[in-house]
């Protein structure tokens, strides 16, 4: 959309919608399915995963993990991109099991570290859990 800005060496993965005046920093990764709303600055060296939405006007300076809704100063999970994943197929038990993942992640009482272990052994390993676990565990400038 209008005034954008993609800064060098980003990676953009295929059907990314980046709302007017959404900014890139330099080495910046987005994977499929990326929306970033209206007015986003993602600062240099981050990560965003598939199919996150991002809500307008918000600042993304750690990597957000894939599946999710982030919103919030400073950036915060607030839930699953249900709408999105919907619209692309993922019928409701990898929805859940998403959903599942986060809970363990974002919302138990477990540290981060813990939780992608929970992760690991107590949810099916199906490609989403997998891919959320390899993101995690490949973050370098870590996690909302």
């Amino acid at each position: 959309m209008a005034c954008t800005h993609i800064a060098h060496d980003c990676i953009i993965g295929n059907n990314v919608i980046m709302a007017n005046l959404a900014t890139l920093g330099g080495h910046v990764e987005l994977g499929d399915w990326v929306f970033l709303g209206g007015g986003v600055l993602v600062h240099q060296f981050t990560k965003v995963g598939a199919h996150v939405f991002v809500g307008g006007g918000f600042r993304i300076v750690q990597d957000v993990p894939p599946f999710i809704l982030g919103a919030g100063e400073p950036l915060q999970y607030s839930g699953i991109n249900q709408i999105g994943l919907r619209r692309r197929g993922f019928d409701s038990k990898s929805r859940k099991l998403i959903k599942e993942a986060y809970k363990l992640y974002f919302r138990s009482k477990h540290n981060r570290k813990n939780a992608v272990e929970k992760i690991r052994t107590d949810l099916e390993q199906t490609d989403e859990i997998k891919m959320i676990v390899d993101f995690i565990e490949s973050s370098d400038r870590g996690i909302i």
